[in-house]
């Protein structure tokens, strides 16, 4: 079998090199994050719009559904440091795709840009259609009809985008002020909930038949992805001031916030409402604040919450799913017009994702086919750790070529272990997301290896040139 000489691998050109500063010099709408943004960035991803199910969705397990959320807090804490120490060699945009290609070579950084960017987009549009139900709440007439149903679902789409066309001036402002204002009403049920909390109400440590094992792996199949989003400072390193130093602590600070909030969250939760009424409660949170103040004005609190955690979330993914092809195209493994920036955004990336998503919008609520919708948003759950376990095992790499200016000598052993850690939980994101989506997750990669061969072809035909 003939085989070919593989890719430059450390000496990537778009991965060696800082990038310049990002928007045309003096533009008052390009501006870079700093660390309070960068962390809202990660924490405002981390938590979009699923944290105000969790107690409920794991509530029929038990308390012992708390264990598995340990577990997984330390697996995501583990990959967020793995992210820092990445982003401390390489502090450019792309985050996973930079350490992908630069391990292993142009396919397998095509791989991580290709895989997230689909996680991007049709999570965008399971995320405003998710915030419909919320407007609903506050809007009722929004619910009555399919049409305005799909007009309401491509608003909260076009919004976030359009914030960011604006430049990444707005794109921090929102984020800040969106994670500001979600955390709020958050943090009154999973810091004042505790002053309410009444034992009586956790119910059984273990719920059902299942063993001890069996229940923390049951719950973990449901939380598994609720720390998807670790890397997003990783992502947006370009647009991060002082990234070397700034995108590691943003990404462990808005990690470990989210953590807490999760966990306090959930505990409260779990305090505040009966087991019983929260096995079947469709919105917990709603429940935990009328148990706390009394009336059923927490209906309309956690809807607005809701609708600004999901906006938040919304305005920070479409900016992520535009810098990875934006860095994939300046290497030429991406169309050259996604490279195209303006105000310090990829418009292209931008314009291209919220139309993709808009038009999957659209057919789920015109094809009426609720299946294929779903389908297509558990294919995201097996893409988004596609990333995760080529960074991992760059990290592995790169500890393990033992190059000088890639290993720190004092940090090895340290650095290995979390590498190690972090790679198993990105497994167990995988193995978690469930056999069909895995296999539709390597239909959709398949895909891509189409697009990676026109492009290598067309890379290849101008250096003979």
């Amino acid at each position: 079998m003939t085989t070919h000489a593989a890719p430059p691998r450390a000496e990537a050109p778009a991965a060696a090199t800082p990038e310049p500063e990002t928007g045309p010099e003096g533009s008052p709408h390009a501006r870079r994050f700093g660390l309070p943004v960068a962390t809202c960035l990660v924490m405002g991803n981390i938590i979009g719009g699923g944290i105000f199910l969790l107690p409920a969705s794991v509530a029929p397990f038990g308390t012992i559904s708390l264990v598995a959320f340990g577990v997984l807090t330390a697996g995501a804490i583990a990959l967020a440091l793995v992210f820092g120490r990445l982003a401390e060699r390489h502090p450019q945009t792309g985050g996973p795709y930079v350490y992908a290609r630069a391990a292993f070579g142009d396919f397998a950084g095509f791989l991580a840009a290709w895989s997230y960017w689909i996680t991007a987009w049709v999570s965008n549009a399971a995320l405003a259609v998710a915030a419909v139900g919320y407007l609903a709440v506050l809007f009722p007439a929004v619910g009555e009809h399919k049409l305005s149903m799909c007009l309401a679902a491509l608003a909260v789409q076009w919004l976030p985008a359009l914030a960011n066309l604006a430049g990444t001036r707005y794109v921090g402002a929102v984020q800040l002020v969106a994670t500001v204002l979600k955390f709020a009403p958050l943090l009154l049920v999973a810091v004042g909930g505790l002053f309410f909390f009444d034992p009586a109400n956790l119910g059984p440590y273990r719920a059902g038949d299942s063993s001890a094992m069996g229940a923390v792996s049951a719950a973990a199949a449901i939380l598994l992805f609720s720390y998807l989003g670790v890397e997003s400072a990783a992502v947006s390193a370009g647009e991060v001031r002082d990234p070397a130093r700034n995108v590691g602590r943003a990404t462990i600070l808005g990690t470990v916030g989210a953590a807490a909030v999760y966990l306090l969250g959930t505990v409260s939760v779990f305090g505040l409402v009966a087991h019983d009424t929260l096995v079947n409660s469709t919105a917990p949170f709603t429940d935990a604040v009328n148990a706390m103040f009394g009336g059923t004005w927490g209906g309309t609190v956690v809807a607005v919450a809701a609708v600004i955690s999901m906006l938040g979330a919304l305005n920070g993914w479409t900016l992520l799913s535009a810098q990875t092809p934006y860095a994939a195209a300046r290497d030429g493994l991406f169309p050259k017009v996604f490279e195209t920036k303006r105000r310090g955004v990829p418009v292209v990336g931008v314009i291209v994702t919220v139309v993709l998503a808009s038009a999957l919008t659209v057919y789920n609520y015109t094809a009426g086919s609720k299946g294929v919708f779903e389908i297509l948003v558990l294919v995201t759950t097996f893409t988004a750790t596609v990333p995760y376990l080529l960074s991992t095992a760059a990290q592995i790499y790169f500890l393990a070529s033992g190059r000088a200016d890639r290993v720190d000598r004092g940090r090895l052993v340290r650095d290995a272990v979390l590498a190690c850690l972090a790679f198993g939980f990105s497994m167990w994101l995988v193995a978690g997301s469930g056999y069909a989506a895995v296999y539709q997750g390597v239909l959709f990669l398949f895909a891509g290896v189409l697009v990676y061969a026109v492009m290598s072809a067309r890379r290849q035909r101008r250096a003979t040139v």
